[in-house]
């Protein structure tokens, strides 16, 4: 048997005005090449950086949030690597003195958080290369687990928590379809009978990184894939090679890209144009004010509603993944005052129903929908003025087009009839014509009255209430 131990490292782009170490904009929409920049980014030679003081709070609120140890001195260092995409031939990085160190989330503990500038893009396309400077010195954080990750789905969930977290922190978007988190896995196999002959060996085999995963599905594949593909190497006799490898979405498997560097060759020094950093002397940046601006945090936010509604745990993990859908559940809640009827109720039509139209839609716009049109909606459905039918129907028109959920119910002939008279016609009619489930119903058949019933509530076109209509076709019938 072999066990994997995996590490990932993940880089995401931090929202701040401007970029890490320059006043050019930072703005991930821009889709014009090359207009965010200056001579800064660009590295023309006599230009000095300077440290943007939000990417620094960001890193620490970060920290915090996770344990971290925060650091009082810090420091920048040089990267050296030449790529076409590095305009300096080196790269602002932190290695001996990083912001962040330790720390824990997901039962997953952190080595390290620092931060650095992001690379320029490379586009290639009709046989030519391109360079965008756009991104290039962008604040981007990196974060660094231990190696004690033993399974793909562990380190999906990792990395879905640890978006949630930059999110929740407006840090940054962590959309990684558009670049903005990128996730590394390094990945080693060893024998679970390994006996090291003294406690500094690790039981860990040969590193192999998995680079720029651009899904959470990719993530979980390609860790999955490598994992089968060094323990096959190892069993066939074979060497697994230390070596940077990426990853065919469309093969499904992962394939060489280069032998990995060590630090030793990115030759490390610390940067001689950027000041040290005694964090202890900037007031904002002390552990009180820090842990102050910190928000209700994920975990902290499940265990709430664990404790306070009576919600299943699947329905909590459901509202709790992103932070508009815990702001619009949360703005719900205060308006039904505590009463657990009505916020069970209310978590159930964002769970099923209006998960289910966002999910046609393509995209989540919880910002479009008045909370408190939502919340008399619930209490139009709990006093069944509403049907079941009825309030799918006006909760689809009110996400498409905003309004009073009884206004456009009235409209659209939804709300519930409770006039025995108008729904004994109905019951009358549906009697007449249904006379096998009638003879049925008499029989004892009881499945017999719930089509009655069905079949009025179509006649109705959903607006009978069917508490009545089962109770007048059992009057009616005897």
């Amino acid at each position: 048997m072999y066990l994997p131990a995996i590490g990932l490292e993940v880089h995401a782009e931090l929202k701040t005005r401007t970029k890490m170490f320059c006043e050019s904009a930072n703005d991930p929409d821009e889709t014009r090449p090359n207009v965010n920049v200056c001579p800064i980014c660009l590295a023309h030679p006599g230009t000095l950086p300077s440290i943007n003081r939000e990417a620094v709070r960001h890193i620490l609120r970060i920290g915090t949030a996770i344990g971290g140890a925060i650091a009082d001195f810090s420091e920048f260092d040089r990267k050296s690597y030449f790529y076409p995409d590095i305009p300096k031939g080196y790269q602002i990085s932190q290695y001996t003195h990083p912001l962040v160190t330790g720390g824990e989330l997901a039962s997953v503990v952190i080595t390290r958080v620092h931060l650095e500038e992001d690379t320029a893009r490379s586009i290639h396309s009709s046989g030519k290369s391109l360079v965008d400077f756009n991104r290039a010195g962008i604040p981007l954080m990196e974060l660094v687990t231990e190696p004690i990750i033993q399974s793909a789905e562990a380190a999906g969930r990792f990395a879905r928590e640890l978006q949630l977290l930059l999110r929740t922190l407006v840090a940054s978007e962590a959309n990684l379809e558009k670049g903005e988190m990128r996730i590394e896995a390094n990945i080693s196999v060893s024998k679970s009978d390994f006996k090291p002959e003294s406690p500094e060996v690790r039981l860990l085999g040969t590193k192999v990184e998995i680079k720029n995963l651009n899904s959470f599905r990719s993530v979980e594949r390609a860790i999955d894939f490598e994992i089968k593909r060094q323990t096959t190497l190892i069993e066939d006799g074979s060497e697994v090679v230390q070596e940077t490898r990426g990853w065919n979405e469309t093969k499904q498997e992962t394939f060489r890209q280069r032998f990995k560097e060590g630090s030793a060759d990115y030759r490390y020094f610390p940067e001689p144009d950027l000041p040290k950093l005694f964090l202890s002397e900037i007031s904002e940046f002390s552990p009180s004010a820090i842990r102050t601006s910190l928000p209700e945090l994920p975990w902290e936010r499940r265990t709430r509603y664990m404790s306070s509604y009576a919600l299943k745990k699947s329905d909590i993990e459901y509202l709790c993944a992103t932070p508009e859908r815990a702001a619009f559940f949360d703005a719900i809640v205060a308006e039904f005052e505590n009463n657990a009827e009505h916020i069970a109720l209310a978590a159930n039509y964002i769970v099923s129903d209006l998960a289910g139209i966002y999910a046609k839609k393509g995209e989540e716009n919880y910002r479009t929908l008045d909370p408190a049109a939502f919340v008399k909606l619930v209490r139009l459905i709990d006093s069944h003025d509403l049907s079941s039918r009825g309030a799918k129907n006006t909760l689809a028109i009110l996400v498409a087009q905003g309004g009073d959920p009884e206004v456009i119910a009235k409209e659209h002939g939804l709300m519930q009839v409770h006039d025995s008279v108008a729904l004994g016609e109905i019951v009358c009619t549906i009697i007449a014509r249904e006379e096998k489930a009638v003879r049925e119903y008499k029989n004892g058949k009881q499945t017999a009255l719930q089509y009655l019933v069905g079949e009025a509530m179509r006649e109705s076109r959903g607006a009978g209430n069917p508490q009545k209509l089962q109770k007048l076709f059992v009057e009616k019938i005897k």
